[in-house]
C-alpha cells in the first residue's frame, strides 16, 4: 500500500505554515525532503506521523505503519543500548534485536548504560529503534545529526536494505544519503505569514 498525501496543508501553533502538499511514496521507494530551515520540515513529517492535525487535505496509507525518528533520541538513559532495543522490540511486537545492534554497529556497546553514550553513539541507537518497529514506513527528520561519515554511511546502509525489503522512506536532509530516492522542495508549498514571524529558535523546529 502506498503512502499518499492529497492537497495537505499544515500549521505549527495555528499559524499555517505548507499548503497544497501532495506526494505518492510506493513500497521500495525514498522521497528526501529538501528546504531551508523553517521552511516547514519538520511539521510536514509530524503531520504525516500522526502527531498533530492536519489543517485540511488527507493522508492515507499512514495508519498504525510508520516509524517516526525526529530531533530527540527517546533513550532511557539508565537501560543499556540492549535492553533499550529490547524495550522498543516489546512495545513493537519484536523480539529479535541482534540485527538491529549490527547494522548500527552497537554490538560493541550492547551493555553500556544510553547514558553514557557520546551524541553520536545515542543518534545511532535512537536509528537502530526503526529496525525493531516492523513498521514499513520511516519518517525521518534530520536523521544524520550528530554522526560521523562512518556512521552516517551505516545509515545509509540500513535505508537501503528498508527499501529492498519494500520499505519505504520519507527523509527530511541536506546530506547526500547517495540513495536513489526522489526529491522533493518544500520551498514553493510554503504560506505566507502575513506579518507573524517566528523566532530563529522556533523555525529550527518548522
Amino acid at each position: 500500500m502506498e503512502l499518499t498525501l492529497v492537497d495537505l496543508s499544515v500549521a505549527r501553533g495555528g499559524v499555517p505554515v505548507l499548503a497544497g502538499v501532495s506526494l505518492s511514496l510506493a513500497p521500495g521507494q525514498a522521497l528526501v525532503l529538501r528546504g531551508p530551515n523553517g521552511s516547514g520540515k519538520t511539521t510536514l513529517l509530524r503531520t504525516i506521523a500522526g502527531l498533530q492535525p492536519a489543517l485540511s487535505g488527507q493522508v492515507t496509507g499512514a495508519e498504525d505503519r510508520i516509524a517516526y525518528a525526529g530531533h530527540a533520541d527517546g533513550l532511557k538513559a539508565m537501560l543499556s543500548v540492549r535492553e533499550n532495543l529490547t524495550f522498543w522490540a516489546a512495545v513493537f511486537g519484536m523480539r529479535d534485536v541482534e540485527q538491529a545492534m549490527q547494522a548500527f554497529a552497537l554490538l560493541p556497546l550492547a551493555d553500556r548504560l544510553a547514558g553514557t553514550l557520546s551524541a553520536g553513539q545515542k543518534r545511532r541507537l535512537g536509528l537502530a529503534r526503526l529496525l525493531v518497529t516492523g513498521r514499513p514506513i520511516w519518517v525521518l527528520d534530520e536523521p544524520t545529526v550528530s554522526l560521523d561519515a562512518d556512521a552516517v554511511a551505516l545509515f545509509a546502509g540500513a535505508v537501503r536494505a528498508h527499501l529492498a525489503a519494500g520499505g519505504m522512506a520519507l527523509i527530511a536532509t541536506h546530506i547526500d544519503l547517495g540513495l536513489d530516492a526522489a526529491v522533493l522542495d518544500v520551498t514553493p508549498y510554503r504560506v505566507a505569514l502575513n506579518g507573524v514571524g517566528f523566532g530563529s529558535s522556533d523555525e529550527a523546529f518548522l
